[in-house]
């Protein structure tokens, strides 16, 4: 199976889920489409159980900040079919959310506190969406372009 093949079948199987086909226009990366936040775990769900998609591998997820939105971005393996796929969440700044996948992947755990944690990102059904990196009582999202790093946390000054 081609990347373009199994961008043809979850575009077939899932006509309303898809926003838009990232492989169109001159984006830089890699090819993509864009899901839906309401409809991402039934598309993840389908790749990972279809017995002609095999996507048995999270390999990465992440969260960007693209500065009017946010996004998660996942990339998905089929060993079987040798083959990766990128899908693409874009999610609004004010209220960032989409379906956790820790339920059909359990690497996602560690990956969705970690958005969670530098973004803000919350990942609706996580069994235990606490931030990993920053302190409980820090307050943002680091990674987010218009964060304010703190002049000073617990008496620690930011002479930067």
């Amino acid at each position: 199976m081609t990347r373009a093949e199994a961008h043809a079948a979850i575009l077939a199987k899932f006509p309303d889920a898809i926003v838009r086909d990232g492989r169109e226009g001159k984006e830089a990366g890699d090819p993509y489409l864009v899901v839906k936040a309401e409809r991402l775990h039934d598309v993840v769900k389908w790749m990972k159980e279809d017995p002609g998609m095999r996507f048995e591998v999270l390999q990465c997820l992440s969260g960007v900040d693209y500065g009017k939105d946010l996004a998660s971005v996942y990339h998905l393996d089929s060993w079987t079919n040798k083959v990766t796929v990128c899908l693409r969440v874009e999610l609004p700044r004010e209220k960032p959310e989409v379906a956790s996948i820790t339920d059909l992947y359990g690497a996602a755990d560690w990956h969705e506190r970690e958005a969670y944690d530098l973004l803000g990102i919350t990942y609706t059904g996580h069994p235990k969406l606490v931030r990993i990196l920053c302190a409980e009582d820090w307050v943002g999202y680091p990674l987010r372009k218009d964060y304010v790093f703190p002049k000073e946390y617990h008496g620690i000054k930011n002479d930067l």
